[in-house]
């Protein structure tokens, strides 16, 4: 009797795992293809209803489609080397006589692969010291970007005694595919082999954290899979950044969810002598919190939909499919794994050693416990206290975009390039403003783009392609050329275009608009300004409806929907001194915020979920404040384990030498520790026990008068 039906009960569990098995080497090594359909090409990320992007349509009348400018600069190295003998000369600063050599370079590159449109002539900078040329490139090289940049570099070395460099958008975009390359091994190893030291040293077992990290990479290569059918069919976007914070979060909430299953299956292997039993016990008391805690995270990326800006867009599917990816492994395979494994899961320790649920309770937890019933008031004030501080820091964090020599970690070929050709010609120059404007009002244009503050120029495009030609002419637009004072991304270029917009669209008839470059950055970053108004109330009213309905009360969501906002501006507040005084960052990208918000605040809220399902669950049994008490000694190790292992796989994202991504490595990890250390350990049990019954308003633990002695 006892022989079949347990064979009978371990099939199903067998199925499942086989079934995950065959799904994980199908498409597993998807995880290592998305860069076959991601996209670094930042032209593809503009903000939907931008003027700017209005700009990139209307150029395309012209024959001239969105290109990505190459700048070449030359600069004297002071000798010559002669082809025949070998010989080197000095030859002083003469630039000027190797312009023309410079000019047949450009001429010659006019065939070359990927070059679109007419290639410059060589200009020589005021102080005779520096040569420039601008190669404008087609947007949808891809792969081939770097190779034409090769090519260019090649003929560009033929001018003898000169140095060249690569500047301008195309240089800068080249550097940011090298910057992703490797990225799905690189960040994957990384990452994994954190989270694995991190489980084997938290739980001393040899088992439990391998079936952890196979759960996490079976999601993450589902979740990869379908994210590249989508992408190959062109119904997501997914660039570097895109699929970097991809792999970390389907890894982190895996490994978050395993932690709180696991502890629960270890509570009742503990009670109870049958595996399948204990694992019924395990789900059925702890899945409701990991698909709420999940449900905020979905919900919460999926409110990036409402934003403007395509790349964040971009992040709320790809991000939602990963965690639904990583529910579906903790809930399917993980279970199906620990029954078929038994105890053995936790070998060489031994489930029956740990306190059952609702024991008082020994370490380091008991006394956090004792604590928050010795002296809550004080507890929590401290605890505010701090965070308040911190906060008050917040406003220093600064999100109007980086310069372009802030875009990398190190220094990159691109922002040496830039820097030379900003100290020796305007700093717009090769990347001006594009205007488009009623062609018979071309001349109020450009005298109104001259007078304008922070213009060094203007010119209307021409027939020939040449300066003083006939104005080129299609369905009664012109396109004028404007270029700035200011580095094309800087802040003050972009104050420049707002006060060129107002100039332009002042006269009367021209029906002008401005784009390029810095326009772009310039409504990239009004229009992150407007997504944060609008999606921050959202994804906290979401959190705040989700805690509802699981905690079955008003005042309590309200509550931790509070310390979790807190948390995040302390964040800030501690990142804006840490971006400044460490990191030597001026400011952050402008989705920076936005995307810690989301990620900090969704994630965040997930350790309040499984600490207060907890204490709920324990306060019905034992009254309130023994519920909260009993609820922080057996959740604390589990969740501050989980926090730590979130973190550590976010701060993975350093690795990859790009500033927006060591901030939002950063901001989350920091954030995260902070939500588990501080926010969920001391504030929130500490308002709770301070509080009491009616903290529960308006279920029936809230009119609970039961003694908790």
């Amino acid at each position: 009797m006892s022989t079949t039906p347990r064979r009978a009960r371990l099939l199903v569990p067998l199925l499942l795992i086989a079934v995950w098995l065959g799904v994980g080497g199908v498409l597993g090594p998807y995880a290592g293809r998305l860069g076959e359909v991601a996209t670094n090409d930042q032209a593809a990320f503009l903000p939907r209803s931008a003027e700017s992007t209005a700009v990139v349509t209307a150029q395309r009348a012209f024959r001239q489609d969105e290109t990505l400018p190459a700048i070449v600069v030359w600069t004297d190295t002071g000798t010559s080397t002669d082809t025949d003998t070998g010989t080197s000369t000095d030859t002083g600063t003469g630039l000027a006589e190797r312009r023309a050599d410079a000019d047949r370079v450009l001429a010659s590159l006019a065939d070359t692969p990927g070059v679109a449109g007419q290639v410059s002539p060589a200009l020589l900078s005021e102080d005779g010291e520096a040569l420039e040329g601008v190669v404008p490139l087609r947007t949808d090289l891809g792969d081939d970007l770097a190779g034409t940049l090769d090519r260019i570099r090649t003929a560009a070395e033929r001018v003898p005694g000169t140095t060249v460099q690569l500047a301008g958008p195309a240089a800068a975009q080249a550097d940011l595919s090298d910057a992703f390359a490797g990225i799905d091994g690189l960040l994957l190893v990384v990452a994994l082999v954190t989270v694995l030291v991190i489980l084997l040293l938290v739980y001393r077992s040899v088992l439990l954290p391998l079936v952890i990290i196979v759960a996490a990479v079976l999601a993450l290569g589902l979740a990869c899979a379908i994210v590249y059918a989508l992408a190959d069919h062109d119904l997501v976007r997914v660039d570097g950044q895109v699929q970097g914070i991809l792999s970390i979060l389907v890894i982190g909430a895996a490994t978050d969810y395993a932690l709180l299953l696991t502890a629960r299956y270890r509570e009742e292997l503990a009670a109870r002598t049958d595996r399948t039993d204990a694992m019924r016990a395990a789900l059925r008391q702890s899945w409701g919190a990991v698909v709420a805690s999940a449900a905020t995270v979905v919900l919460g990326l999926l409110a990036l939909l409402l934003s403007d800006l395509t790349n964040n867009r971009a992040l709320g599917p790809v991000g939602a499919i990963g965690i639904v990816c990583a529910v579906v492994a903790t809930l399917t395979f993980l279970p199906a794994v620990l029954v078929a494994l038994g105890r053995a899961a936790y070998w060489p320790a031994e489930p029956g050693a740990r306190p059952a649920s609702g024991g008082t309770g020994e370490g380091v937890w008991r006394r956090v416990a004792d604590l928050v019933d010795r002296a809550p008031r004080r507890v929590w004030a401290v605890t505010l206290a701090a965070l308040l501080a911190g906060a008050a820091f917040a406003p220093m964090l600064t999100s109007k975009g980086v310069p372009l020599d802030e875009t990398f970690v190190n220094d990159a070929p691109s922002v040496a390039a830039q820097r030379t050709l900003s100290e020796h010609f305007p700093g717009g120059s090769g990347n001006p403003a594009v205007v488009i404007a009623a062609a018979d009002r071309l001349e109020p244009v450009l005298a109104a783009a001259r007078r304008t503050e922070g213009v060094a120029g203007a010119a209307g495009t021409t027939a020939s392609g040449r300066p003083g030609g006939a104005p080129l002419v299609v369905d009664g637009r012109v396109r004028v050329d404007v270029t700035l004072d200011d580095a094309a991304d800087s802040e003050a270029a972009q104050r420049t275009v707002a006060r060129l917009r107002t100039a332009l669209h002042a006269i009367p008839g021209a029906d002008a608009l401005v784009g390029g470059y810095t326009a772009q950055r310039y409504d990239t970053l009004r229009t992150a300004e407007r997504d944060r108004t609008l999606i921050v109330p959202v994804v906290l009213a979401v959190i705040f409806l989700i805690l509802t309905g699981l905690l079955r009360s008003l005042l309590l969501p309200a509550l931790l929907v509070a310390t979790v906002a807190l948390n995040f501006l302390a964040t800030l507040g501690v990142s804006a001194l840490v971006f400044r005084h460490v990191f030597g960052f001026g400011g952050t990208d402008p989705s920076v915020p936005l995307y810690g918000f989301v990620f900090l605040v969704a994630l965040g809220v997930d350790y309040n979920i499984f600490l207060m399902s907890r204490v709920r669950e324990e306060s019905l049994r034992h009254g309130v404040r023994q519920g909260v008490l009993r609820g922080l000694v057996t959740t604390g190790g589990v969740i501050t384990s989980a926090g730590v292992v979130l973190a550590a796989t976010f701060a993975a994202l350093g690795v990859i030498p790009l500033a927006f991504l060591v901030q939002i490595a950063f901001i989350v990890a920091f954030g995260v520790l902070l939500d588990t250390l501080v926010v969920r350990s001391l504030l929130v049990p500490a308002l709770v026990r301070d509080i009491g019954a009616p903290v529960w308003w308006p279920s029936r633990l809230g009119r609970s008068d039961r003694s908790d002695g």
